[in-house]
C-alpha cells in the first residue's frame, strides 16, 4: 500500500497474480486516476513482492491500466485526454487566482477529467513556473471552480538552456481533491500529453514536473489512443499496517 499525504492506493495483493484491483484516495475523496500512486503499487509488486510477470494489469475506475519494466522506469499506459479552448473569459479569475499576472498565451479545459490547462507565454522558463506562489485555497473561492477539479499550470520548454531540456513544465494544484500541490502527477500529463503532442508535432517527448518534490516523465503516444509515461519510483519507508 503506497502511501503519501497526497495520494494512496490500495490494491489486492498476490505475488503470483498479474492481475490486480486498485483505487486511489486522497486525504478528502477517492479520485478516478492517479498515476504516481499506480507506479508506486507497481514498483511494490515488481521489486518488494517479487512479481515474475512481465507486465501487471490494475482494473479501476479509468479501466485496465497497464504497467510493465522498461530499462530502470516502470512504463504506465494511461489513457489520453484532449483539452479544448476554453474562453478566457469564464475562467478569468480561476486563472489570475492560479498565475497572477503573468502572461497566458493559451487556456484549455477538459470535460473528461475537468483539468484547467493553463500555458504560460513563451517569455517565461524553468525557473518562473518554479517561483508560481500559489494560495490553493484562493482557487476554491472562485466562481469558475464549480467545473473543475485541477488547475495545470504548463510551459514550453527551451532547448540548450542552463538546465537540463525538456520538452514542456507544469505544475498541478488540486485543492478540490484536498491536494494544494501533486508532486508529480500522471493524470494531468494524460492531458498534457495530448496537448503539446500537437503543439510541438513530437509523439515522443520529455517532462518535467516542477513542484518543490518535482519528477521527470518520459512519454510516448500510441497509435492506439492511448500514452505510455515512464518514471522512476523510489522506496523511502517500508512497514506493516494492521487493521
Amino acid at each position: 500500500m503506497p502511501v503519501s499525504t497526497q495520494m494512496s492506493a490500495f490494491e489486492t495483493p498476490d505475488r503470483a497474480c498479474s492481475h490486480f484491483g486498485l483505487r486511489w484516495f486522497t486525504p478528502t475523496n477517492e479520485v478516478r486516476l492517479c498515476g504516481h500512486a499506480t507506479l508506486a503499487s507497481a514498483a511494490v509488486l515488481f521489486r518488494n513482492k517479487k512479481n515474475i510477470n512481465s507486465s501487471l494489469s490494475f482494473i479501476t475506475l479509468s479501466g485496465e491500466l497497464i504497467a510493465r519494466q522498461a530499462g530502470g522506469q516502470i512504463i504506465l499506459d494511461l489513457p489520453l485526454y484532449s483539452a479544448y479552448p476554453q474562453a478566457l473569459q469564464e475562467v478569468e479569475e480561476l486563472v489570475k487566482a492560479a498565475v497572477g499576472n503573468m502572461n497566458v498565451q493559451d487556456v484549455r479545459y477538459s470535460p473528461d477529467t475537468k483539468k484547467l490547462l493553463v500555458r504560460l507565454s513563451d517569455i517565461y522558463d524553468r525557473s518562473d513556473l518554479e517561483k508560481l506562489n500559489v494560495d490553493a485555497q484562493e482557487l476554491l473561492r472562485t466562481k469558475a471552480a464549480r467545473k473543475v477539479e485541477g488547475v495545470i499550470v504548463t510551459l514550453k520548454g527551451k532547448a540548450g538552456g542552463k538546465l537540463e531540456s525538456h520538452d514542456f513544465y507544469s505544475r498541478y494544484f488540486a485543492p478540490w481533491n484536498g491536494v494544494p500541490e501533486d508532486p508529480v502527477t500522471g493524470s494531468a500529463h494524460a492531458v498534457l500529453s495530448s496537448y503539446w503532442s500537437q503543439q510541438l508535432g513530437k509523439k515522443e517527448m520529455c517532462a518535467f514536473q516542477c513542484s518543490p518534490r518535482g519528477g521527470e516523465l518520459k512519454i510516448l503516444l500510441r497509435d492506439d489512443g492511448r500514452v505510455d509515461i515512464g518514471g522512476q519510483a523510489v522506496s523511502v519507508l517500508e512497514g506493516s499496517l494492521t487493521i
